[in-house]
């Protein structure tokens, strides 16, 4: 059991390793999680050497239970193949997904509304947009046939909007087609349905979704914000009623795996900058 002596204090670690923490904590041993490229490897690497070691981590690209020595670039490194069971492609790694093998899959957005619809197509009207985005990749796919789906995001007041101006991801409350009811994911999807967002982490805070009702509520707050504040950071009415405190910070053991161990060459994260006193 880890005490108040195991967890480092502000300014000994940054708010990327306070995300990618959060993110690995997120993972259960044993289970199978799909993983895209960048914070997501890291958070799923660190959850292998500490409380997941039997995880099986598919990497986007296609490769199968990876082992990677070094953390990969991207999905498509070669490096993803060290240690794995199978090295495919997207259609293996897909139809895996497909099968409802996938327990756990990490996602980014542009936009996400109260019940967890997820933008990551434009902003504005879909044929005449404000701007155009990255498009969908596999975030729907992995969105839908995931079990849960732990998002990590930017946090601004516009990415928190009461609609998203597109679902790329359906979240917990969608419109049904052709009719336009609102209606709950589990409805919708029938005997598909397999789970949904589970959290989103994103630089202010975690949030979760209510079981019955899909809305999102605050979870915990990141060191140096307050529940009202963060609230005045979404253009809903977000649920602050069941925060429990403060994000738990990283361990001093957790901050050496992320930069002497995971990423010392700071490829996604950099070190924490050490105080000149």
């Amino acid at each position: 059991m880890k005490n108040a002596h195991d967890y480092a204090q502000p300014g000994e670690y940054t708010l990327g390793d306070l995300m990618t923490v959060a993110a690995a904590r997120e993972v259960r041993d044993n289970e199978v999680v799909f993983a895209g490229t960048g914070m997501p490897m890291i958070s799923i690497m660190l959850a292998q050497k500490t409380h997941a070691p039997n995880l099986k981590l598919i990497f986007e690209a296609g490769t199968l239970d990876g082992r990677p020595r070094e953390l990969p670039t991207s999905v498509g490194d070669p490096r993803c193949e060290v240690g794995a069971s199978v090295a495919s492609g997207l259609y293996e790694a897909f139809s895996i997904a497909q099968r409802g093998y996938v327990d756990l899959g990490f996602l980014g957005g542009a936009e996400v509304d109260e019940y967890g619809n997820v933008n990551t197509t434009s902003i504005g009207d879909y044929l005449n947009p404000l701007l155009r985005l990255t498009g969908s990749g596999g975030n729907p796919d992995i969105n839908s046939f995931s079990k849960r789906t732990v998002y990590i995001m930017v946090h601004e007041k516009r990415r928190f909007p009461k609609n998203v101006s597109y679902i790329t991801s359906p979240g917990w409350r969608v419109k049904k087609w052709p009719s336009g009811e609102w209606v709950h994911r589990r409805e919708l999807y029938g005997a598909s349905f397999r789970g949904g967002p589970s959290a989103v982490i994103s630089t202010a805070g975690i949030f979760r979704f209510d079981e019955e009702t899909g809305r999102m509520y605050l979870d915990t707050y990141h060191p140096g914000k307050t529940p009202e504040e963060i609230c005045e950071m979404c253009e809903f009415d977000l649920d602050i009623s069941r925060v429990n405190g403060e994000t738990p910070p990283p361990t001093y053991e957790e901050i050496r795996l992320i930069h002497e161990v995971l990423d010392p060459e700071e490829i996604f994260l950099p070190k924490p900058k050490k105080s000149s006193s």
